[in-house]
């Protein structure tokens, strides 16, 4: 789930798993499966980072990695 804020600045979950499309209008409209949709204040581009944001944290992406040589 990402938090949203619609435009009278209250903060709201969404399950971007249920998204079906987010258009610009020019706010960020985004549209659910069930055709339901929410005009929120963060541009299409912020959504998209939550979004990945939120996946890398459920799947554990943030792993450190380092690289050494073995000369």
């Amino acid at each position: 789930m990402i938090v949203l804020t619609k435009r009278n600045h209250e903060k709201f979950l969404v399950n971007h798993l249920q998204i079906e499309c987010i258009e610009r209008i020019p706010e960020s409209k985004i549209t659910m499966m069930n055709h339901d949709y929410y005009l929120v204040r963060e541009s299409v581009e912020e959504i998209i980072d939550k979004i990945a944001a939120y996946n890398a944290k459920v799947q554990d992406i943030h792993r450190v990695v380092s690289v050494t040589d073995k000369r």
